[in-house]
């Protein structure tokens, strides 16, 4: 068997049809610029991302049976690991149809009746030679498994966009390295400022707080540091923001394998997602770790800013 990959990766695996319009979706009508087909999902990207940084990472939620699987064969060509994970004759991908608009929104339409999660008896003798694993929303569906995983020591990673209630705070509750989009975070807390949902999410278990905020930038907490934080966004030519969050995870989460404290983890990998949104649909402007290097040395990158010093809390 290969080498278990420094960072495990189970949840949605999607094939996703992409319209780009020549208008922003706020116009509600556009022409139909292109089409295309690709392949994404939160997990799945992340870890793409990963291996395009030149870490070592693996899908381990349920895959087909068959060798000539679409969705297998295309993790294996992005360079993830699939030796590890289980497979069922009728495991299938969760199915996008997504508008993106003329200043690079988007408006996701899915199918999510789909085998997801992992395998309930996913062996300890995997997870216990990972260092991180990913997950997204539907690892409510195998909770057992993200439990098993923080005890052996993991760092859990968890990419939360929707709620299913008390089984998704529990999860939460699993996540030592949580990061939410700031729409959800606000919903999931009652918080309004970023400031206020931070302080809301922030428990002693927890190692980092971030809330992606997409064209305002970042605001994070972490263990190793005082205070709370702002990153402004880079200024790159938005051409398809299609996937770009599911990049900031696989980023963060290669810098946390090479050991980088909060504040590093998280400009490199809003430097990887401003890279990654530079190109259409989710994978085609995937970065190297030598162009994410590259964009943070340019005289244009952002600086962290504290929030009680700073007046633009993105309310």
């Amino acid at each position: 068997m290969p080498t278990v990959p420094s960072i495990l990766g189970f949840g949605a695996i999607a094939i996703d049809d992409i319209v780009y319009v020549d208008q922003p979706l706020s116009a509600g009508k556009g022409k139909v610029l292109q089409t295309a087909r690709t392949f994404g999902g939160n997990v799945a990207t992340a870890l793409a991302a990963v291996a395009r940084l030149g870490g070592t990472a693996g899908f381990v939620g349920w895959l087909a049976s068959a060798a000539d699987d679409a969705v297998l064969c295309d993790l294996v060509a992005s360079g993830v690991e699939t030796a590890f994970a289980p497979r069922h004759p009728h495991a299938r991908p969760v199915r996008s149809r997504i508008t993106v608009g003329s200043d690079g929104e988007r408006f996701i339409a899915y199918d999510d009746e789909a085998m997801l999660g992992t395998a309930p008896d996913f062996p300890d003798e995997v997870l216990s030679r990972a260092a991180v694993l990913i997950v997204d929303s539907y690892a409510i569906r195998s909770m057992d498994v993200v439990a098993r995983a923080r005890d052996l020591g993991l760092a859990i990673l968890g990419d939360i966009e929707w709620s299913s209630g008390p089984a998704t705070e529990r999860l939460m509750g699993l996540c030592d390295h949580l990061i939410l989009p700031l729409g959800f975070a606000r919903a999931a807390t009652g918080g309004r400022s970023p400031a206020e949902v931070l302080d809301a999410l922030w428990m002693p278990s927890r190692s980092t707080v971030v809330l992606t905020d997409g064209g305002r930038g970042v605001y994070y907490r972490g263990r190793d540091e005082a205070g709370l934080w702002h990153l402004p966004p880079h200024r790159v030519a938005v051409v398809d923001s299609t996937g770009a969050g599911d990049c900031f995870h696989g980023a963060y989460a290669h810098a946390l394998t090479r050991g980088a404290e909060t504040a590093g983890r998280v400009a490199f990998a809003a430097a990887a997602a401003a890279l990654s949104i530079t190109g259409r649909g989710g994978r085609e402007a995937l970065p190297t770790e030598g162009q994410v290097t590259e964009l943070l040395a340019s005289t244009k990158a952002p600086s962290a800013v504290e929030l009680k010093s700073h007046l633009d809390t993105g309310t």
